[in-house]
This record gives C-alpha cells, structure tokens and sequence, in this order.
C-alpha cells in the first residue's frame, strides 16, 4: 500500500497537478488512492482471508495506524513539514477529502471479507 500511495503522489506531482486547481489534484489523488488501496486490500483479503468479523476490523484498524503515523510522522519529522498543513489535508470544509483515504483503509478489509463470504 505504501509504494501505490507514493505512485499515486507522484502521478499527482508529474502527470496532473499542475493542469489543474491544487484542490481539484487533490481531490482527485484522494479518488485514485481510494481505487488503488481498495484493489490492493480487496486481493490482500481473497488472498489471505481474515478469521473472523473482529479479525476483519483490526486489520484496518492497524492499517490506518499505520497509514496515519506514516503520514504525520515521516511529512513532519523528515519532510520538514509543521503540523498545521498536514492537518489542513483532514478540512473537510475547505474541500480537503483526505480523510476518507484513512476511513476507506479502516473500513475495507471488513467489508471485502463480508462480500467474500457472500460469494
């Protein structure tokens, strides 16, 4: 997930971004992450199966403690980047939609392993 994320930001900085309002990049970075991480879940989910409801939810709980303190901790520790821009990405008023990548990390793995069983 790690490395489709970095090809996400970096198809964002060289392909797209400058060709539009950097609201809108984001945007639509935040639409292809969520498409990228839900086919990488989705397999990681048929391929290696969670054991149970419970199992299910702590694999996305784990993943977005990880994709959080990633995220906060290597943009602001090694990037050089202050806490207030890396929050302004979670303002949901401004239009930073951010926020549904880490919902969509948490919630997918349970939702796969449901649609799974289903089938």
């Amino acid at each position: 997930m790690l490395f489709a994320s970095i090809a996400n930001g970096a198809a964002r900085d060289l392909l797209y971004g400058e060709h539009m309002r950097e609201l809108t990049a984001h945007q639509l970075s935040t639409v292809t992450s969520i498409i990228l991480l839900g086919a990488i879940i989705y397999i990681f989910v048929r391929m290696y199966p969670p054991s149970s409801d419970q199992h299910a939810i702590a694999i996305g709980l784990f993943w977005v403690t990880l994709t959080l303190a990633f995220e906060f901790l290597f943009f602001h520790f090694i990037g050089g980047h202050s806490w207030s821009p890396l929050l302004a990405n979670y303002n949901v008023l401004a239009g930073r939609v951010w926020i549904l990548v880490p919902i969509w990390i948490g919630i997918a793995p349970y939702l796969f392993f449901h649609l799974s069983r289903r089938s």
